[in-house]
C-alpha cells in the first residue's frame, strides 16, 4: 500500500513537472491573435532589405513595429509597407487583424492569388495592393468591405471576370482595376470614380464605354411618376388641361433639380496633389464636413478667448460641439487669397495621405464661399514650444517620449507613406501633445509630396527661421534631411529648455543656438 502510495505521488510529481515545461515554452503561450497574424505574414514574404526586421513573434505589443499603427485602444488598425522590395506571398493570416482600416502594400513584387480572407476585414477602408505581381481572379468576398471607399488593385496580372456582386459596394468613391488581364462583362459599379483601361479583353483601345469615368455627384433625382388615370376622362379639355399642368409641375421639379445639382457641383469637394505625377483623386468620405454655423456656435463666435494659437496662415480656436467634444478650428486668415487656398488644399491632402498614431488627424473640414477652416482633435498639453517655456517643467522621460514619438511620426512620412512627405516646417510649435504627452506632427500646409526615387524637390523657401537647414537655404532644395535638421533643432530645444531664437540670457545670444553647441 505504501509502495503505491509512493509511486502515485511520483507520478503526480512528475506530470507537475512536464505541465510546467510545456506551460512556459513559447508554443504554449498566449500569443496575441495580431502579432501571430503579422508574423505569419512576415514568414510569407520575402524581405531582402529586412524592413520587416522588428516583426519578433516574442514581444505581446506589435504597436513599436515598423509599418504597423494600432488604435489608442491598442488593436492595429493601419498597415503600411509601401516600395519595400518585398516579394512572396500575401499570408491568408491578414484576416486575424480584425481592426484593420488601411493596408498599403503597393510598388512591390508580391505575388500568387489574392487572398479571398480579405473579405473577412470588414472595418478596412483602404487597400491598394496595385503595382505588384497578383494573378488569378480577383476573389468575390472583397464585395463584402462594405466599409470600403478606396480600392486599387491596377498594374497585377489579374485574369478572369470580375465579380458582379462588387456592384453592391455602396460605398466604395474610387476603384483602379486598370492594367490587368480581366475579362467582361463589367459591373455597373457605384463609385465615383472608376478605371478599367489596360484590360485588352474589355478595353481594347481605351475610347470603351466605362473604361475611366467620373461620375458626377448627383443631389437630385426625379424618379416621381406621374399616377395613371383610374378611367377615361369625361372631357378632352379636362384631359389636356390636367396634362398641362401635370407638364408645368415636372418641368417645376427639374428646374428646380437643376439649381441645386450646379450648386453643388460648384461646391463638390474633389482636391488633386501638386505633384503632377500623383495626380489622383483623393477620397473625402471619411472627413465630415461641417457646417460654418456649427463653428461658431462651437467658438463662440470666434471668441478672442478662445484662441489657442496664431500661425502664418490663421488663427487656431478652441471649440466645443454639440456632442461634446473638444476640438482645435483651424481658421485661414483669408479663405479666398491664393496662398489661403493652396495652404488649405495641400493640409487636406498631406493629411488624407498619412495616417498614423504621431500625426495630426483631421476630424473635417468646412468650405464656403469666404471661409476655410479645418477641424482637428484638441490637444490638451498644447505645443513642445508652449510646454517648454511652462510650469513645472517637463522631466527627462517625457522630453524623451516626446522626441521618439516625433522621430516616429517623421519616420512614418519619409519612409512608409508613398508618396513620401516632406514636412519642410518641423519646429517645437509644431509638435503637439494629447493627454498623455503623445508627441504628434500636425501643420501640414507647408509640406511637399516627394517620389521615393527622387532625392529632393526644388521650391522657394518656406518654413520658420533658425529650424531652416543651410542647404535648404542657399539651394532651395528640400529633401527628407531637411526635415532631420529641424528635428535636430528640436532635440537641442528639449535638452536644453531653451528656444532656438531666444536662446542666453542677453540679446546678441538671440538665433545662437547652433553656435553655442558648437563652441
Amino acid at each position: 500500500m505504501g509502495r503505491k502510495r509512493e509511486e502515485g505521488g511520483l507520478w503526480c510529481v512528475g506530470f507537475l513537472s512536464l505541465w510546467i515545461l510545456a506551460s512556459s515554452s513559447p508554443a504554449y503561450r498566449n500569443v496575441n491573435p495580431e502579432v501571430q497574424a503579422l508574423v505569419d505574414i512576415k514568414e510569407k514574404l520575402q524581405d531582402p532589405h529586412g524592413v520587416l526586421g522588428k516583426w519578433d513573434g516574442t514581444f505581446a505589443d506589435p504597436c513599436t513595429w515598423t509599418f504597423v499603427t494600432c488604435s489608442s485602444n491598442g488593436p492595429v488598425i493601419s498597415l503600411v509597407s509601401s516600395s519595400q522590395g518585398l516579394s512572396g506571398t500575401l499570408s491568408p493570416s491578414i484576416a486575424n487583424l480584425t481592426n484593420l482600416q488601411t493596408l498599403l502594400l503597393q510598388n512591390n513584387r508580391i505575388s500568387g492569388k489574392l487572398p479571398s480572407e480579405l473579405g473577412e476585414l470588414t472595418k478596412l477602408q483602404t487597400l491598394d495592393l496595385s503595382h505588384n505581381l497578383y494573378s488569378g481572379e480577383i476573389p468575390a468576398s472583397i464585395a463584402e468591405l462594405k466599409s470600403l471607399h478606396y480600392l486599387r488593385l491596377n498594374n497585377n496580372s489579374l485574369s478572369g471576370t470580375i465579380p458582379l456582386s462588387m456592384a453592391s459596394m455602396t460605398n466604395l468613391t474610387f476603384l483602379d482595376l486598370s492594367y490587368n488581364n480581366l475579362s467582361g462583362p463589367v459591373p455597373k459599379f457605384l463609385a465615383k470614380t472608376v478605371n478599367i483601361m489596360g484590360n485588352p479583353m474589355i478595353c481594347a483601345t481605351g475610347k470603351e464605354k466605362g473604361c475611366n469615368e467620373k461620375k458626377p455627384m448627383t443631389l437630385y433625382s426625379d424618379n416621381q411618376q406621374g399616377s395613371q388615370s383610374s378611367g377615361r376622362s369625361k372631357s378632352q379639355k379636362i384631359a389636356v388641361a390636367i396634362g398641362s399642368s401635370l407638364g408645368c409641375i415636372c418641368l417645376l421639379f427639374v428646374i428646380f433639380g437643376f439649381l441645386l445639382w450646379r450648386r453643388q457641383r460648384h461646391n463638390q469637394q474633389i482636391f488633386y496633389e501638386i505633384n503632377e505625377q500623383y495626380r489622383q483623386e483623393v477620397s473625402l468620405g471619411n472627413l465630415r464636413r461641417f457646417q460654418f454655423r456649427e463653428l461658431q456656435v462651437a467658438t463662440r463666435n470666434f471668441s478672442s478667448k478662445n484662441i489657442i494659437g496664431k500661425g502664418g496662415f490663421g488663427i487656431v480656436y478652441k471649440g466645443h460641439l454639440q456632442d461634446g467634444t473638444i476640438v482645435a478650428v483651424k481658421r485661414l486668415k483669408d479663405g479666398n487669397a491664393v496662398g489661403g487656398e493652396t495652404q488649405f488644399q495641400t493640409e487636406v491632402e498631406m493629411i488624407s495621405l498619412a495616417v498614423h498614431r504621431n500625426l495630426l488627424r483631421l476630424y473635417g473640414f468646412c468650405m464656403t464661399a469666404t471661409e476655410r477652416l479645418l477641424v482637428y482633435p484638441y490637444m490638451s498639453n498644447g505645443s513642445v514650444a508652449f510646454r517648454l517655456k511652462a510650469k513645472p517643467a517637463l522631466t527627462w522621460g517625457t522630453r524623451k517620449h516626446i522626441a521618439m514619438g516625433a522621430a516616429r511620426g517623421l519616420l512614418y512620412l519619409h519612409e512608409q507613406c508613398d508618396p513620401k512627405i516632406i514636412h519642410r516646417d518641423v519646429k517645437a510649435a509644431n509638435i503637439l501633445l494629447d493627454d498623455y504627452c503623445e508627441a504628434v506632427v500636425g501643420d501640414f500646409g507647408l509640406a511637399k509630396l516627394l517620389d521615393h526615387t527622387d532625392s529632393h524637390v526644388t521650391t522657394a523657401v518656406r518654413g520658420t527661421v533658425g529650424h531652416i537647414a543651410p542647404e535648404y537655404l542657399s539651394t532651395g532644395q528640400s529633401s527628407e534631411k531637411t526635415d532631420v535638421f529641424g528635428f535636430g533643432i528640436l532635440l537641442l530645444e528639449l535638452i536644453t529648455g531653451q528656444r532656438a531664437l531666444e536662446f542666453g540670457k542677453t540679446a546678441s545670444q538671440k538665433g545662437a543656438m547652433l553656435d553655442w553647441i558648437a563652441g
